[in-house]
């Protein structure tokens, strides 16, 4: 439901006995304990207005006003055809416009400050957040090694929908191969960690200033997590993947034509500095699971807050260090600009000669939220007819809540936890 007043019009209900008092309306609630007046009373306010309709009947008009200041149920994320073009961050007509705004006020004003990575540099007030993400990263995949040790989760054979639980969801939402034979029914087997955390994968690059690359060298250049890449052009130091760090500006000699500035004058850099500390992942021969449910608890909201931190610390970055994502796939360039591999399959590729159309990445190109189905009651599986009553939530944060953390606030909208669900079919055909 929006903030705002939603007026619920009660037309022609008689009521022998409404002067002058206050009535309690909508309390007949389901088996299950939620009613629509039950599911509001917590984050809003009631107003009750009573008026006739006319002086001399007895029908009357109960008006209803809710005063709703935080969202309850809120829709779930849009899903984009392959044969559709993501929608840009920002419509092309703001941004336009904004420009246009921008070039007026610069015209009497002089040039500002350009960020120090157009030039070159890294912003050392970032440095610490860097490693910050890469260490939230790791931590988190060590620990939901753990959780899926104790919280079961099940894939599809065919296509790439999970479901966290002991039994997979009856929905017939697979679109996989031969999914018209199946009827759309999912073919569920054990999930692994791929499964859970989607890793988007990104082009090291060593010199992010450099020149573009090539379409011919695009199996000779490393690919890594996009979000390692990300902390590494922005301070963090890895020793498999070197990266050039300028200690001053670059010279601009043309539009994309610049020259490094002389640092040998600059004392030579302290190899003995201290530098934070660098986690590793736990190999699988290494993961035990939580040894009582207490630790299981304790597990599961260092999971949340450690997905949190990451996801934040991300979103901090790529405000400073540009992500570029293409707008017919997945694919993700950390860095001004993306590179020219013509290796993009979706849909008309032929028409683009297999290239990408690069526009601003969001946070969810970069550490996609997988959403999966909320399960309400663990130890009861959900039911096709009662569909539309379930909510959803990304598949981490479910996992963490079936694993006994609280649900945070942001992801409550789409879990629809105040809504009540129907104990049988009848009583849902009953919903208007």
């Amino acid at each position: 439901m929006d903030s705002g007043s939603v007026y619920l019009q009660l037309n022609r209900i008689t009521f022998s006995h409404c002067k002058g008092r206050d009535f309690d309306i909508l309390k007949h609630s389901t088996q299950q304990g939620l009613s629509l007046l039950d599911s509001l009373k917590k984050t809003c306010n009631f107003k009750l207005r009573l008026r006739n309709s006319s002086q001399h009947s007895t029908h009357h008009v109960q008006s209803l006003v809710v005063n709703c200041n935080h969202p309850q149920n809120a829709d779930f994320p849009r899903y984009h055809s392959k044969k559709e073009k993501k929608p840009f961050p920002i419509p092309i007509v703001e941004l336009r416009r904004a420009a246009r705004e921008r070039f007026k006020k610069s015209k009497s004003q002089p040039r500002g400050p350009v960020p120090p990575p157009k030039r070159g540099l890294v912003v050392q007030r970032l440095v610490p957040l860097a490693y910050s993400v890469f260490n939230a990263r790791i931590t988190l995949i060590n620990n939901l090694k753990k959780l899926l040790k104790v919280v079961p989760v099940n894939s599809c054979k065919w296509c790439s929908e999970i479901h966290v639980g002991p039994v997979g969801h009856p929905f017939k939402s697979c679109r996989g191969p031969q999914a018209s034979m199946r009827r759309g029914l999912h073919e569920w087997g054990e999930a692994v960690l791929e499964d859970v955390l989607i890793q988007v994968e990104a082009y090291h690059l060593y010199d992010r200033l450099g020149n573009r690359i090539p379409h011919e060298e695009r199996f000779s250049v490393p690919r890594i997590p996009a979000v390692v890449e990300l902390c590494i052009q922005a301070g963090v130091d890895l020793p498999g993947y070197p990266t050039k760090r300028r200690r001053k500006p670059i010279i601009r000699i043309g539009k994309k034509e610049f020259i490094d500035a002389d640092e040998s004058e600059l004392p030579d850099p302290d190899q003995e500095a201290k530098k934070p500390e660098i986690l590793t992942e736990i190999s699988n021969f290494e993961i035990l699971p939580p040894s009582s449910k207490e630790d299981t608890i304790l597990l599961a909201e260092e999971t949340l807050k450690v997905w949190e931190e990451m996801r934040e610390g991300a979103k901090r970055l790529m405000k400073m260090y540009p992500v570029r994502a293409c707008g017919y796939c997945p694919e993700v360039h950390v860095g001004p600009t993306g590179h020219k591999a013509q290796n993009c399959g979706a849909h008309k590729h032929q028409q683009r000669n297999g290239q990408h159309g690069w526009q601003a990445a969001v946070l969810d190109d970069l550490i996609p939220p997988k959403y999966v189905w909320h399960v309400p009651y663990v130890d009861k599986p959900l039911e096709n007819d009662l569909r539309n009553f379930y909510g959803q939530a990304p598949a981490v944060v479910e996992l963490c809540v079936q694993a006994g953390a609280d649900v945070p606030e942001q992801y409550k909208p789409t879990m629809r936890l105040d809504v009540g669900i129907p104990s049988n079919v009848r009583e849902a055909e009953m919903v208007v």
